[in-house]
């Protein structure tokens, strides 16, 4: 082979390594080769990048989606409340002292869209076993509708939330709301009322707060979740609780069809404390009896007795047409149109006015109102506010009744409390009227100084009468019938009232409602306390058993004993107020 023949051969065999390997041997061909790999593999690594990343992006937005729908409600259309309204928050309610009586928390009620549940049944099976109170032809009838939102449950706790997602079923959802708690549960519950499932006050002062504009608000959807300036009223949290335990427990301890108390600072017209028996608790007022819905203190009328004779002796002072020195034969019973006049701890003698009022006496209490006059009974009674509606913010305020014509006879009975029907709380604020000086102040709930009190009282009675008062007050506190709320160191006057109660249009021999009426310290009053027992079938037998000093006056007693303290009323010892009983 010649020399040429060689040379082509191995060029041959270079180029065919060349082609296998797919790189070129010679330097011009395999720079350019280089330069081309490294651009196309830099090329696939920016290509791999731009993968990545969008891969990243989207699973990112996904990610926060889910997040967005498991911590957002979903978008669904309500045939009641849009969810900024029934988030609306309420104002938290306290005392005079600052101590929460009603307050709002968080929690969520369950709701359907039938139109994605997928097995109507077997959701409504599911639920049941969370909720087992759910009546399974209502929830199976909301499940497979038509609608796009159903109520299932309103305010469901934390725990029946987290089991319902734990079944997982599609189309149920929760809703935020506000649910009204109430701290102290029944103590102060005739004076707060309560709020229905849609947080709307229906009783108490719950009603007077939505009736002062939140309503109004919330039904233009003007309120909002944020908080609000907080409701002082003027009741005294621990005074109230005493009061409650003392009216529950005498209603349960003498059998009574019910009981009620009031604390009222006779200065300023504020309610202290004030509670009716039977009562219910606010956080669940569907679970009480319907008997305990009733606020007798304030939307109940009774006849009240003997209680009605200070109003009847305060009236003829003021006139003038009796003293305290004066006397009236009392010795034997009037008759007056077919009726008799008698006396319950007759004397069969002459007495005083402070001995008529000392030994209750009806005859005597009927020729003092005969020298008056039925005119100016009416108008004295219509004075101190007796005959007319209580004006004060609970809702809850009935009208008092009287006789459509006044005849003698009924001057009389009203004299001594049958024949006017009022309730216990106007019967309240009147007395406080007989002992601070003789100013009428409209009752409150909310906090009032003495300075307000004064630009809405009316006097309505002398100073003079008012002193008259107090002293037979303080006569038959500590000689009388009111010695059983005597309570050492605060020297209480006070007027028993026992009242037959009318059923079937006449008196009863056997039902009786109770009243007391006690102000204290008598020679210095700062308190009215009235306590009623409504048909007591026991008492203390000391002072009488079922009437009113055995019954009423253990309720004032106790409330005085335990509460005077607290509402910084200084105790006195080794003196009594008797001293006021000068020469009369």
């Amino acid at each position: 082979m010649s020399f040429l023949s060689r040379i082509m051969v191995l060029k041959s065999k270079a180029h065919f390594s060349a082609g296998a390997n797919n790189r070129p041997t010679d330097p011009y061909s395999a720079a350019i080769f280089e330069g081309t790999r490294k651009r196309k593999s830099g090329q696939a690594k920016s290509r791999v990048v731009l993968l990545i990343v969008s891969f990243t992006t989207v699973y990112c937005v996904i990610g926060a989606r889910l997040v967005e729908y498991g911590v957002a409600m979903p978008d669904t259309t309500s045939s009641i409340l849009p969810p900024d309204r029934l988030m609306a928050s309420r104002p938290d309610i306290v005392d005079r002292n600052g101590a929460l009586l009603a307050t709002d928390i968080r929690t969520v009620s369950l709701f359907a869209e039938p139109n994605k549940i997928v097995d109507a049944d077997d959701a409504a099976e599911k639920l049941s076993t969370v909720l087992p109170d759910l009546e399974p032809k209502s929830i199976y009838r909301k499940l497979s509708s038509k609608s796009h939102f159903q109520w299932l449950r309103r305010q469901l706790t934390p725990k029946q939330q987290s089991q319902i997602l734990a079944l997982g079923i599609p189309g149920i959802g929760f809703r935020p709301e506000k649910r009204r708690f109430y701290p102290g549960g029944a103590t102060a519950s005739h004076i707060l009322g309560y709020v229905n499932i849609d947080n709307r006050g229906v009783v108490g002062m719950e009603k007077y707060i939505d009736d002062q504009g939140l309503a109004d608000l919330a039904a233009v959807g003007m309120t909002s979740n944020q908080p609000l300036e907080p409701v002082k009223l003027s009741i005294d949290l621990r005074v109230q609780a005493i009061v409650r335990d003392s009216v529950t427990n005498a209603v349960t301890n003498f059998g009574a069809k019910g009981g009620g108390a009031v604390v009222l600072d006779i200065h300023t017209g504020e309610v202290i404390a004030m509670a009716s028996a039977p009562d219910f608790d606010p956080n669940n007022p569907n679970a009480s009896a319907a008997e305990g819905w009733l606020n007798r203190m304030s939307n109940g009328t009774f006849e009240m007795g003997s209680t009605f004779k200070t109003f009847t002796m305060a009236m003829a002072l003021d006139s003038g047409k009796i003293t305290l020195r004066d006397a009236f034969d009392a010795s034997a019973p009037l008759h007056i149109g077919g009726f008799t006049i008698h006396d319950f701890h007759g004397q069969g003698r002459v007495l005083t006015v402070p001995e008529i009022f000392q030994y209750s006496s009806n005859i005597g209490t009927a020729k003092i109102v005969d020298l008056v006059g039925i005119d100016a009974q009416k108008d004295f009674l219509t004075r101190v506010g007796l005959l007319t509606k209580t004006q004060t913010e609970l809702p809850e305020v009935k009208m008092p009744s009287q006789p459509r014509v006044w005849k003698k006879i009924n001057s009389i009975t009203i004299s001594f409390g049958h024949g006017v029907s009022t309730t216990p709380l106007q019967t309240a604020v009147a007395a406080a009227a007989l002992v601070n000086g003789g100013k009428l102040i409209e009752p409150t709930f909310l906090p009032r100084t003495r300075e307000q009190a004064d630009e809405v009282a009316k006097v309505v009675l002398k100073k003079s009468t008012s002193d008259d008062i107090r002293f037979l007050l303080d006569f038959n506190g500590s000689k009388g019938s009111g010695r059983v709320a005597r309570v050492p160191g605060f020297d209480v006057g006070s007027k028993t009232g026992t009242a037959d109660k009318v059923v079937n249009g006449r008196y009863s021999k056997t039902l009786n409602f109770n009243s007391f009426v006690a102000a204290f310290p008598i020679d210095n009053p700062q308190y009215v306390v009235m306590t009623f027992c409504d048909e007591p079938k026991s008492g203390e037998a000391k002072y009488g058993n079922t009437i009113s000093a055995g019954t009423a006056g253990p309720i004032a007693r106790d409330i005085i004993a335990r509460a005077a303290p607290i509402l910084g009323v200084q105790p006195k010892f080794g003196q009594d107020s008797s001293a006021m009983l000068v020469s009369y």
